[in-house]
């Protein structure tokens, strides 16, 4: 378990947030400047709060009240930058055995064969930082700090250098992490759909301090955050089974708590947990069941909230034993006279649903 009680004045922002996390991903989100980086920094050692208290598995790394702070090498944390920062002059083995250094025993050889498995970094061993991609270069950072032995794991925006196409590559080794290795890690991003695909718990940051925290489908869920998560990417986290496969329509059938949803063909063995995210506005709404569609996810809902905006309302639903968000204009809202308790059909476009890879079963 994680303690983290700060408070620290800055340039530009005062710090003032207190949470705690426990094993898998803790992200801490929220805008450039709200403070995200400077608290991980404050739990590495890099910076030192005025007050507050940083405790790690019992250990007090820093405590303000008892004279209390750890140097940086004795805290025993891993921590993975956004740039991978891997020595040039050294081979990917090299830059890996160089987190050997900062444990307390040598690394075995079945600890380095288990990172370069969870990883898929044995095939780099003997090439140089230059000629690797900026998606290898971070899972070598990663490598690193886990051979270093961490009793915590920090990563800060890891995935914000890289474009499009090698993020989608390293999440999945993100998400191994997180399952496998039961790590504590603190997260920090700036991207929702990053954090709502990985995360176990959400720190929503502004301007230092801690407006929220919780599991993703609450905190996305939540209209009051919009001005803080942003209306655009709001919606459901839903965790899902994968049901079966239809070689033929090329499609895979997930059970989730809203209801069967069919996606494109995920290649996951059947029986495999993953991660659905269902945006809000990806969800039409329709106070009859429609027919002859194309979109092929119509699920059984009441309106439970109506938040109107104009133009736009939000209108939290609940579907089977799950929570969605559907965002319609102001004019369909009132033409389609939807009020709490109303029952209506959510239509959602199989393309339209996000996933993530395997998830172990939640906590």
């Amino acid at each position: 378990m994680i303690e983290i009680d700060v408070r620290h004045r800055l340039a530009h922002a005062e710090i003032d947030a207190a949470f705690s996390a426990g094993p898998g991903i803790t992200a801490l989100f929220g805008r450039s400047g709200a403070g995200k980086t400077s608290i991980i920094n404050m739990v590495a050692g890099l910076l030192q709060p005025a007050q507050g208290r940083i405790v790690v598995d019992g250990e007090p790394l820093f405590d303000s009240e008892r004279g209390v702070c750890l140097p940086v090498h004795k805290r025993r944390i891993g921590y993975v930058f956004q740039d991978a920062r891997l020595f040039p002059h050294l081979t990917v083995s090299q830059n890996l055995r160089y987190g050997r250094w900062f444990r307390a025993r040598g690394t075995t050889a079945g600890e380095m064969e288990r990172v370069l498995d969870l990883l898929d970094i044995a095939p780099l061993l003997r090439r140089l930082p230059a000629h690797l991609s900026g998606g290898e270069k971070q899972r070598v950072a990663i490598g690193r700090a886990l051979l270093s032995a961490p009793k915590l794991l920090l990563m800060d925006e890891p995935l914000a250098s890289l474009d499009e196409r090698r993020k989608q590559d390293i999440l999945p080794y993100i998400e191994r992490l997180r399952d496998e290795m039961r790590l504590p890690v603190l997260y920090v991003s700036h991207a929702l759909a990053e954090v709502a695909r990985l995360a176990d718990t959400i720190v929503l940051i502004s301007r230092g301090r801690v407006e929220a925290s919780g599991p993703p489908a609450d905190i996305l869920a939540r209209t009051d955050l919009f001005p803080l998560t942003g209306r655009f990417e709001a919606g459901a986290v839903l965790e899902c089974t994968i049901a079966g496969h239809d070689g033929d329509s090329g499609l895979t059938r997930l059970e989730s708590a809203a209801g069967e949803l069919l996606v494109p063909r995920l290649d996951i063995p059947a029986g495999s947990m993953v991660r659905a995210r269902i945006r809000a506005r990806d969800v039409m709404l329709a106070t009859r069941k429609p027919a002859q569609l194309s979109a092929l996810n119509i699920l059984s809902a009441r309106v439970d909230t109506v938040r109107d905006d104009p133009p736009f309302a939000e209108i939290g639903l609940s579907a089977g034993d799950a929570t969605l968000l559907a965002r319609i204009t102001s004019r369909s809202l009132h033409a389609l006279g939807l009020k709490p308790g109303r029952r209506v059909y959510a239509v959602i476009k199989a393309t339209t649903i996000e996933h993530g890879a395997p998830a172990r079963t939640r906590r």
